[in-house]
């Protein structure tokens, strides 16, 4: 499998070192806004190409699938010209920042049959398949999911602490995990979902504090809250108030609520959701199936998500 990653920031290295660990797979190609950047990071994982023209490598024989982690604005677009070129494609999280280019990118991949994975790694992560298997085997039951997305953001940097060429989004990018995450576990889709949000920031021209309630078919509710502003520790942590005891997820890490350690490296070939995620989608090409994250499987979160635009813009 010969994969060209664009997108050499932050997560796009996540992959390639995720990438490492799995057989008979070899990076072609590495594209970024910068040829420095592009260059730095091939020479570093022995890449052989290294390009600023995504559709330069689109068109290159050596690549067969394409793993995005571009720009939010640009991945509905990018997506599509993948699978236009004959490449099957990951896109990082969010597949879309509007429920009509997430619809648009559903009819292409369905269009052409290639395999469109969007990048929801929750989905992926040990702890919360933990959580997961312990649902579809009836042991557990979530009441309510309670979530609270936080980072110190107030200048476009990354993970890395390096500067970005663009704006990140609560909404689009940081609520999405959540909103599909509800929905995969629950196995319901979302009836009510209201959202309220602070101030933009008169530089970003974003909301940079939120909070979204949802509320599924059967009553299971999520409280999410999310802030660019929090001076404290930063990531996502899911708490799962379930019939049958309280867990608590951080990325690939899972405690009680009482903060016992729970054991999740039984759970798959790896503790490591990116790498997980990436085997999913090399798998689904191989074996010519749909993978577990499709568009097709995630599209209900983008719906839910421009029914909240709706209302935030309404409420300017």
């Amino acid at each position: 499998m010969r994969i060209a990653l664009a997108g050499a920031g932050a997560f796009g290295i996540k992959h390639l070192d995720a990438l490492k660990n799995i057989e008979d797979v070899t990076v072609t190609s590495i594209v970024s806004r910068r040829i420095e950047q592009a260059r730095e990071v091939a020479e570093k994982y022995g890449v052989p190409h290294a390009s600023t023209d995504l559709d330069e490598v689109l068109a290159r024989d050596d690549v067969d699938a394409v793993i995005l982690c571009t720009p939010t604005q640009l991945h509905a677009s990018q997506a599509i010209a993948a699978m236009r070129a004959g490449k099957h494609v990951q896109v990082e999280i969010p597949l879309a920042d509007s429920w009509a280019d997430a619809q648009e990118v559903e009819r292409v991949q369905k269009e052409t049959g290639l395999v469109c994975m969007v990048g929801h790694t929750r989905r992926f992560n040990p702890s919360h398949q933990w959580i997961r298997q312990r649902i579809l085997a009836g042991e557990l039951s979530i009441q309510q999911l309670n979530v609270q997305t936080y980072f110190f953001r107030r200048t476009n940097m990354n993970a890395l602490g390096q500067p970005r060429s663009w704006t990140d989004h609560l909404l689009w990018h940081h609520a999405a995990h959540t909103v599909d995450l509800f929905q995969y576990q629950t196995g319901e889709k979302v009836t009510i979902a209201n959202a309220i949000q602070g101030p933009k920031h008169p530089e970003l021209g974003i909301a940079m504090d939120m909070s979204i309630q949802l509320r599924s078919e059967t009553g299971k509710i999520c409280t999410l809250s999310l802030s660019f502003n929090n001076d404290g520790p930063l990531g996502t942590f899911f708490r799962y108030i379930c019939d049958n005891g309280t867990y608590i997820a951080r990325y690939d890490d899972l405690v009680t609520g009482r903060d016992e350690v729970v054991d999740v490296s039984k759970v798959a070939v790896s503790t490591n959701g990116v790498e997980l995620q990436d085997r999913e989608f090399i798998a689904a090409i191989r074996e010519g199936r749909e993978p577990n994250a499709s568009v097709s499987q995630v599209l209900p979160c983008y719906q839910v998500l421009g029914e909240l635009e709706k209302q935030l813009e309404g409420q300017e």
